[in-house]
């Protein structure tokens, strides 16, 4: 099983670095800034070997060329649909691509909507998902390059990944996301419980992600778009899971 830790970086950003003990292989996922990266790799005794990359947001690939430079014969992977906006790729992936690392594998998924080039990343023997900004804890990507039919079909996408699935996504918002999603459906008993915990959680200064996919589905506005109950909450009885998504997207971007 993969060894995983998660780094903080640039203020509420999450890098992960990814260790296949067998072998010692090591992975850096979107590193926005390289030294808290590297001084963490330094400290578990790691070296990285790989750097993957989501999409070609400064904050999730700052730190790449950095540690590719550092750590002798490190390869960048990333989206080929990103290739003109990534520097130093050294190996393009698409959708149904996979990555090796040591002795696993992910399985590589484009899922646009966030940005129009943005892959996940899926290690299914080890259960774990790296989303980037396209499916967050209680929450989703802002579509600053993609439609809403898009990023819904992202998001149904990785909605089908086993319930036992973790969700590393990139970035610490769960508590706005949990403030959201309680605006839509105040009196939904596991969403208040869960935002309880992620309240607790923040307060204590611990992280809220990752997070089960079978949490995310049951709890997520924005996994929920063809949810009968959470459309006629809405006004929107009878429509559609795009334009149901559309509207969420839309009351959380004025949130």
């Amino acid at each position: 099983m993969l060894e995983i830790k998660q780094v903080r970086v640039l203020g509420d950003n999450y890098a992960y670095l990814l260790h296949e003990p067998q072998t010692g292989a090591t992975a850096a996922v979107d590193p926005g800034d390289a030294e808290p990266v590297l001084a963490a790799a330094e400290a578990m005794g790691w070296r990285i070997g790989t750097v993957l990359i989501t999409h070609h947001h400064a904050d999730h690939i700052g730190g790449a060329a950095a540690i590719k430079a550092a750590c002798d014969g490190c390869r960048v992977v990333a989206p080929a649909a990103d290739l003109h906006r990534i520097p130093d790729v050294d190996v393009a992936v698409a959708d149904g691509d996979t990555v090796d690392l040591g002795e696993t594998h992910a399985v590589v998924f484009e899922v646009p909507g966030h940005t129009a080039g943005h892959v996940a990343y899926w290690f299914m023997a080890d259960d774990a998902l790296f989303s980037g900004d396209t499916l967050f804890a209680l929450g989703c990507g802002r579509l600053f390059e993609g439609t809403a039919e898009q990023m819904w079909r992202s998001l149904s996408r990785l909605r089908a990944l086993p319930d036992e699935t973790m969700v590393y996504c990139g970035h610490e918002y769960t508590a706005q996301n949990a403030r959201f999603a309680l605006s839509l459906t105040p009196d939904d008993d596991a969403l208040k419980a869960r935002a309880d915990e992620v309240a607790a959680a923040t307060v204590a200064k611990r992280p809220t992600v990752p997070s089960p996919l079978a949490l995310e589905k049951a709890t997520n506005p924005f996994l929920r778009a063809d949810d009968p109950e959470l459309a006629a909450r809405l006004g929107l009885a009878g429509a559609d899971p795009e334009t149901v998504f559309a509207e969420i997207r839309r009351r959380k971007d004025v949130f």
